[in-house]
């Protein structure tokens, strides 16, 4: 897959994020005698600045495992790893909400964001000082303004990292070197968004639509840098964990954060030729993120491109980590765990349900699926070993070069409907047409077309609130956006006991509908397809049909493999954030710990 011509080359040209910066606070080592007179000399050297700047994004401390596969869990969807051992100080405490500040996986993650925050400072103080950023050709000009838009978002794109992980972080707004004092204390968030919302304003005026742009579709466009200005807005309106008192409240003045975002994903939707849903829901995934392809409508925003090569500085370990096991049971870690209640979130018709759920390994022979898995292992699958081009079935690699997706154009969509429901007093015509493309393409339905049997109608503003919570559930499952919208809606903590309730009941098959549905499943043996007798949702088949496999299914196994470890350390007005790593707190005087920890 073509990779933006290559991280790598930003990295070694990017010395003056190095020069002048406090090595305690952000732990960064230099690793060029290039100064800034020779990275900002001209368009080429500063285009590979930038691409250094997306760099940090990548690898085992970005989002190629640890901000994509360890800090969005739990949520009411998912799980992260269960199993001993627990507590392990590492990433089941993370997971499961019993983390302290010496967790081993909280500094690497920290301090890369703030090395990407430099690294994006550096090119957003001197490409505008450039002479050729005013005074240059009109395409001299036009490429160093696309450079320092995409500055800015990547600069935004860190930041909302920090602070939905963080929450108050300092305000490190310009290159350290230019700085009296690097021992900075607090800012109050809201401050920093605002600062975020200004310079994402100015970045979609600097950044070509995707059409208009000649470089790969990995490179931030215009319609990344409004779908980012949209989901911050609804951060900055939401609620959030705050110092003073310690507890949840809500941004101020959010109707001008959710008009906002609602004319960001407004203007996005109206660039039907930059931006649209492929029709085919599975195909986003099969062939394209795992395919190791660019999906051709746009549907996809802005990923980050994973470099391939078996590297822990520039690649990801989705499929891996996550997924189905390849070679029967032997490679892989499947680590992430579909909680039974989030399978049975999903109707009898939303083939959304197969994409996000997989109840088996694989073999290495052609991807016939091998030992299946039960309702209470369920693991996620879009980013499934068994679709990776070329196949990896039988590899006992860990990085497979797949892109973590940012932003999709079904997460635009929803954006608007929610916008759009909190600005009235219901939704309009608009965001009802808008949520209902996302359900009826999630059902291989006509997008265009009206259909009753789909279709959210007649509701009012609650009752559409809580179908587009819904809904959001059962698209961007995996993707790791759920548990920071439960934060921002304040419903972690209600959503995380009624899970935990949920799964109650279903393990003792103690009420309708779980009383009904079965407690064996079957599945065929020897297809490179699933394929399973019965049905989900209604009682067993007998006898068992001959060539499958029996599979134990709904029963009380949920109590002995998920419920001992799901969310157990969770504390309301502190588990919403994670504490800062001590050794940066160590590091800096004026930084101090807060939310409890």
């Amino acid at each position: 897959m073509k990779r933006s011509a290559s991280y790598i080359l930003g990295i070694v040209a990017i010395a003056a994020v190095t020069l002048g910066s406090c090595k305690k606070y952000l732990e960064v080592e230099p690793i060029s005698s290039f100064g800034p007179e020779f990275v900002f000399d001209n368009a080429i050297n500063a285009e590979k600045a930038v691409l250094g700047a997306y760099a940090p994004m990548t690898g085992d401390q970005g989002y190629g495992i640890r901000l994509s596969m360890y800090y969005t869990y739990d949520d009411d969807l998912m799980m992260g790893q269960g199993g001993t051992p627990y507590p392990d100080n590492e990433r089941r405490d993370i997971a499961h909400y019993n983390v302290n500040a010496n967790n081993t996986q909280l500094a690497g993650p920290f301090n890369q964001l703030w090395l990407g925050v430099e690294r994006a400072n550096l090119c957003i103080y001197y490409i505008p000082r450039m002479p050729e950023y005013t005074g240059g050709t009109t395409a001299q000009q036009a490429k160093l303004k696309w450079l320092h838009g995409e500055a800015l978002t990547l600069r935004a794109q860190y930041y909302l990292e920090l602070i939905r992980n963080w929450g108050d972080l300092p305000a490190q707004l310009e290159p350290s070197f230019t700085q009296t004092d690097l021992y900075k204390g607090k800012t109050d968030r809201d401050s920093i968004y605002e600062v975020l919302l200004k310079d994402l304003q100015l970045a979609a005026t600097l950044v070509p639509w995707r059409t208009q742009a000649s470089a790969s579709s990995e490179r931030i466009t215009q319609g990344a840098v409004r779908a980012l200005r949209a989901r911050i807005a609804l951060y900055r309106a939401g609620y959030s964990l705050r110092r003073s008192p310690v507890q949840m409240v809500r941004g101020s003045d959010p109707n001008t954060y959710y008009q906002i975002a609602k004319d960001e994903c407004n203007t996005i939707m109206q660039q039907t030729a930059d931006h649209k849903l492929n029709t085919n829901f599975r195909s986003v995934f099969k062939d394209y993120i795992c395919g190791h392809a660019i999906e051709p409508n746009g549907e996809i925003l802005w990923e980050v491109a994973m470099g391939g090569g078996t590297s822990a500085l520039g690649d990801s370990k989705l499929g891996y980590y996550n997924g189905p096991r390849g070679n029967g049971t032997g490679l892989g870690n499947s680590a992430l765990t579909v909680l039974p209640s989030y399978f049975y979130m999903f109707d009898s018709t939303d083939l959304r349900r197969d994409v996000m759920c997989v109840p088996y390994n694989v073999t290495n022979a052609g991807g016939t699926l091998g030992s299946f898995r039960t309702l209470q292992t369920m693991v996620d699958g879009k980013f499934r070993r068994d679709w990776i081009a070329p196949n990896v079935n039988a590899s006992a690699a860990q990085y497979f070069g797949l892109n973590w997706p940012v932003i999709r154009m079904s997460d635009v969509m929803l954006m608007y409907a929610e916008a759009d429901n909190e600005l009235g007093n219901g939704p309009s015509p608009a965001a009802y047409n808008a949520i209902n493309q996302v359900r009826r393409r999630g059902r291989g339905k006509p997008l265009a077309t009206a259909d009753p049997t789909i279709d959210l109608a007649g509701l009012n503003k609650a009752q559409f609130f809580d179908s587009l919570v819904k809904e959001r559930a059962l698209e961007l499952g995996g993707e790791g956006i759920r548990k920071y919208d439960l934060i921002r809606w304040n419903l972690l903590g209600t959503k995380l006991a009624a899970t935990k309730a949920q799964l109650q009941v279903m393990a003792a098959r103690s009420a309708a509908p779980w009383n009904t549905y079965p407690t064996t499943m079957y599945f065929l043996n020897n297809s490179t397809t699933l394929t399973y007798a019965g049905s989900y949702y209604k009682p067993n088949v007998t006898p068992a049909p001959s060539g499958y496999s029996s599979v134990a299914w709904l029963g009380t196994a949920i109590n002995t493999t998920i419920t001992t470890y799901y969310a157990a350390g969770f504390t309301a007005n502190k588990s919403e954030l994670l504490p800062i790593p001590q050794a940066s707190i160590d590091a800096n005087r004026n930084l101090k710990q807060d939310y409890g920890y």
